[in-house]
């Protein structure tokens, strides 16, 4: 038998009593920031079933949301503290250079007041968090019947968290970081990277340092490198220069100074309307606009780089408000490349005293 649909009159009668009860579920929760959005995950979730959805789709709605909020009150009190994401493999042994390595690029980040956030488990992740201390480490797991529990360094602080699924555990291993390093390893890590270069060139996340670390004389990502130039960019599947934004480097102090270096005057970006505001630490002269504007200009839908003052969206948030500002009408075919004019901001006479 097929359901009727609803008179409208009703339909609408029944959405505002949904609305009513909703409100005094949020008010006897004593939920007041950002009460829309909450309302509306509430409302989504009668509407799954309202849909009828299946069980199984409705265990994994149920079980991403749980995951997602145990993951962000694990983030919550080191909100302002940078990050650092390291990827590498699982299965690398504590001999091996690599693990030296990936113990050592931590251990320098940490010694920068870097925290560092790795996948918890054995392998590059146990040296990532070895290097950085237990401290400054945090650890987001996935439940796997034949890999080893989470390490006991972040264990031991409470720092982890277990996912059960990959797309919410690679959420949080991207979400809260402002640089990645990845060290050679099989399928997991070579997913994981080329998640991040997906994300960075399609604008999907903004734009952040990707290094590439190898052991000393190491091969591993030259071969990567040598596949992206000689196969991919010829069949025009890739754009010349979308691996322009990574750094391949077999030096812990490279990989250092390239995830710093990233961030020494450039700060944060915002979208107002279709005009992108970027955020600096050092307001660059008149000269330097109009240079930046001379290699940049192709990358305008129109107008041209300016020096501006905060704008209102950005005043009602009390964004950060106290930095100077450059605001732009990029093209967003060009958003992939907004990592070179970054490049250059940070390279600016005025910024190289910061």
């Amino acid at each position: 038998m097929i359901d009727e649909p609803l008179p409208p009159a009703l339909n609408a009668d029944l959405n505002a009593e949904l609305d009513a009860a909703l409100d005094t579920l949020l008010d006897d929760a004593g939920v007041d920031t950002d009460r829309r959005l909450v309302k509306r995950m509430l409302r989504t979730a009668i509407q799954l079933g309202e849909d009828d959805a299946n069980r199984l789709d409705l265990k994994i709605a149920s079980a991403a949301l749980a995951e997602m909020r145990d993951a962000f009150r694990l983030f919550a009190p080191f909100r302002g503290v940078p990050k650092v994401s390291v990827f590498g493999s699982a299965r690398t042994r504590h001999d091996d250079p690599l693990y030296l390595q990936a113990r050592d690029i931590a251990a320098a980040l940490a010694a920068d007041g870097w925290m560092v956030v790795t996948g918890a488990g054995p392998g590059i992740m146990q040296a990532a968090a070895e290097g950085a201390g237990p401290e400054l480490s945090l650890g987001v797991s996935i439940r796997l019947p034949f890999e080893e529990k989470a390490n006991s360094l972040v264990t031991g602080q409470g720092q982890v968290v277990a996912m059960k699924y990959f797309f919410t555990r690679k959420l949080m291993l991207v979400k809260e970081s402002l640089g990645f390093v990845c060290l050679p390893g099989g399928f997991g890590t070579l997913d994981e990277m080329f998640e991040l270069l997906t994300l960075q060139q399609t604008g999907k996340a903004e734009p952040t340092p990707i290094v590439l670390l190898d052991q000393p004389g190491g091969t591993f990502w030259q071969g990567l490198r040598r596949f992206i130039d000689e196969t991919l960019e010829p069949m025009g599947v890739i754009s010349v220069g979308d691996f322009d934004r990574v750094l391949v480097t077999d030096s812990v102090e490279a990989a250092c100074a390239e995830i710093a270096g990233f961030w020494r005057n450039y700060d944060s970006l915002r979208w107002v309307g279709d005009s992108l505001v970027l955020r600096l630490r050092t307001a660059p002269t008149d000269e330097e606009i109009e240079q930046l504007n001379d290699r940049f200009g192709s990358m305008l839908a129109s107008g041209r780089i300016e020096r501006n003052d905060p704008r209102r969206p950005e005043v009602a948030d009390d964004d950060v408000l106290h930095l100077p500002r450059l605001i732009l009408h990029l093209d967003q075919r060009q958003i992939g490349y907004l990592f070179r004019l970054i490049r250059a901001i940070n390279d600016l006479p005025s910024a190289r005293e910061l």
